[in-house]
């Protein structure tokens, strides 16, 4: 069967973190394609609900929505945009892991066979699988391909996220090459726009579009994003937004909760908190917590300048 060395004869799933964004969705698509071509039966599934972002992608490139699965024991299973237990589905322990396509850092998994690790420090795990398909000389078709592109696109937020590297920028335009597009920032702003759009949708919603959970030295934090063309779109929520992550906080009992309001123009973000340790929360950035929030410049990107700064100061 392949390549995948422990994979039984049975359907083999692609499948990104529990709280999905474009990348992991994405990613379990053009997964999914590259192991069928290698000869795998491969299904790309999901832990969660698609954001709207995800939905203009699949939309537009005409891709179905991978379909909703929760439990993995005795599966076969390649990991898309995540490798830790906590984004995991909760029977990860008894699935059978054969891979792993990331851009983040390890997360402490243990298997009990080897597998197939493709983790790169990039800003996407689309272009990850875009390497993937080059090694193993699998053509792209163009619908995938204009959809890895805006993935690439949405994770680096259009080239402008320190976590964006020139094999981000190199891979995102061969994508674009493939699927025949040429303005794709254009495609980038557009994703974004619709990324903006808060009115008449629910606040835990908003809190919850792209959140995730970190154990800190023994203290659990949850730290969501949300990211806009414009923050003054958050006027008229902010308060609400703020209400409910101190709710959320009570209800999983984190010691922190953090909103990050990012705006992709103005390149920075404003900082909403719940927090039993505001001396942590202050000491991680050098910066005075008013009215529940603070400003950080220059702050795109969770992975980069929220997380090795905030996790460090729990020591």
């Amino acid at each position: 069967m392949g390549h995948l060395k422990g994979v039984n004869k049975t359907m083999l799933y692609t499948c990104g973190h529990k709280i999905p964004d474009s990348d992991s969705i994405i990613g379990a698509i053009s997964m999914a394609y590259l192991q069928k071509e290698l000869g795998h039966e491969t299904k790309a599934v999901r832990q969660g609900e698609i954001n709207p972002e995800t939905a203009y992608i699949l939309e537009k490139f005409n891709l179905k929505t991978p379909e909703l699965k929760t439990n993995f024991a005795g599966c076969d299973l390649f990991m898309v945009d995540y490798n830790n237990y906590t984004e995991g589905p909760d029977d990860l322990k008894d699935a059978n892991l054969v891979g792993i396509a990331d851009h983040h850092k390890l997360g402490g998994l243990i298997t009990s066979a080897p597998l197939e690790v493709w983790i790169r420090p990039v800003g996407c795990s689309n272009t990850v699988i875009k390497e993937m398909f080059d090694y193993y000389n699998v053509s792209i078709p163009k619908d995938i391909a204009g959809a890895m592109m805006c993935a690439i696109l949405s994770d680096t937020v259009i080239f402008k996220s320190p976590t964006c590297t020139k094999i981000d920028t190199k891979a995102c335009k061969e994508l674009a090459s493939i699927a025949g597009i040429e303005d794709f920032k254009s495609i980038g702003m557009e994703m974004f726009k619709v990324k903006s759009q808060v009115e008449g949708v629910p606040t835990r919603e908003l809190v919850m579009r792209d959140y995730k959970n970190f154990d800190m030295y023994g203290k659990k934090v949850g730290i969501g994003q949300l990211e806009v063309v414009d923050l003054s779109i958050f006027d008229s929520v902010k308060d609400d937004l703020l209400a409910d992550i101190k709710k959320l906080k009570a209800e999983d009992g984190n010691d922190t909760v953090l909103l990050v309001l990012t705006d992709i123009i103005a390149m920075g973000s404003q900082i909403l908190v719940a927090t039993d340790s505001p001396d942590v929360v202050e000491k991680a950035w050098d910066v005075k917590i008013e009215n529940d929030q603070f400003w950080l410049k220059g702050c795109l990107s969770r992975k980069k300048q929220v997380v090795p700064f905030l996790e460090p100061a729990y020591k």
